[in-house]
């Protein structure tokens, strides 16, 4: 049984999305998003006027009589919404959870896609596949999606990206739509290794290189689109005294002196060159990504997105 209050946040949810994708991105996913081509229907006799390099000569030979293979276009796509739910994802400053962003934005992804009539699938992680909701159509079943990113319960704490997208390529068959949403900590995953730069032709840590490895095969396979979930906190440190700062996915904590402008200033910093480093990461392995925070709507971004995708095309 669904509690009273989480209906409420599903249906707002539902509605809001849903005025979104009517009157935002309108014509936008459509046109960025598009079949796979062609697809072989049936082979049939020779008529004229057929294009002659059509013609199936196995069959023809077989038969005596010329034969072409008849295709048909293909539309249906499967998108797929890979959402990270580890314990950094819960995290706000502002208005909302990382998490709850997150759910928002799937919901925006998955009416978009069932009003393309395409179909939609789920994959809930952290350090673990935590739910896999096969791909399917229909509104009962985008509210579904929807009901498990928001009131699902994860197991694990931290994050495991590789193992996400193997689990991807294991269960769609197909080449499909994902979209990996996730604030992509730990950090260091994409982090230049000083320490062993000689051996690494790539400046990449060992969590680096099996991120950039499981991303490259999966977008061979797929349209691997990466979400990156940020707060305006894990820019700028305020001053406020002694705080004790928390890894959330691993629980360390760190006391340290937020009055120190030395401080203040270093952490700014770091956290400009770890976002500056994941975006130069993502170029390097060919993923298109979507930069969303917390206290900034997130349509402008998506929509920035489809035009730059659309004009590539």
């Amino acid at each position: 049984m669904i509690p009273k209050d989480l209906f409420k946040k599903i249906k707002r949810i539902e509605i809001s999305t849903n005025r979104l994708v009517t009157d935002v991105f309108a014509g936008q996913y459509h046109s960025v998003f598009k079949g796979q081509g062609i697809e072989f229907e049936e082979v049939r006799e020779y008529q004229p006027g057929d294009d002659v390099r059509t013609i199936d000569w196995n069959v023809t030979a077989r038969t005596g009589k010329p034969h072409i293979k008849k295709f048909v276009e293909e539309r249906e796509l499967t998108v797929m919404i890979m959402v990270d739910v580890s314990l950094s994802c819960r995290f706000a400053s502002v208005n909302m959870l990382k998490s709850q962003l997150a759910a928002e934005v799937a919901a925006v992804l998955a009416f978009s896609a069932i009003r393309n009539n395409d179909k939609v699938g789920l994959i809930i992680f952290t350090d673990k596949i935590e739910k896999f909701v096969p791909p399917r159509k229909g509104l009962s079943h985008v509210l579904h999606v929807i009901r498990e990113v928001l009131y699902f319960k994860p197991e694990g704490r931290s994050t495991d990206i590789p193992q996400a997208l193997e689990y991807l390529n294991k269960v769609a068959s197909r080449k499909s739509i994902a979209f990996v949403i996730s604030d992509f900590f730990p950090p260091d995953a994409m982090t230049l290794n000083v320490a062993e730069g000689a051996h690494n032709s790539n400046g990449l840590t060992r969590k680096g290189e099996e991120l950039k490895k499981s991303l490259s095969i999966a977008n061979k396979r797929h349209d691997i689109i990466a979400i990156t979930l940020n707060d305006q906190r894990e820019m700028q440190l305020p001053e406020c005294g002694l705080v004790v700062l928390e890894d959330a996915e691993t629980g360390k904590q760190l006391m340290v002196d937020s009055t120190n402008a030395a401080l203040r200033r270093q952490y700014n910093q770091d956290n400009i060159s770890r976002l500056k480093r994941r975006e130069r990461f993502f170029r390097a392995v060919g993923v298109d990504f979507i930069d969303i925070s917390t206290g900034v709507p997130y349509t402008d971004a998506i929509v920035k997105f489809f035009l730059k995708r659309r004009r590539r095309r």
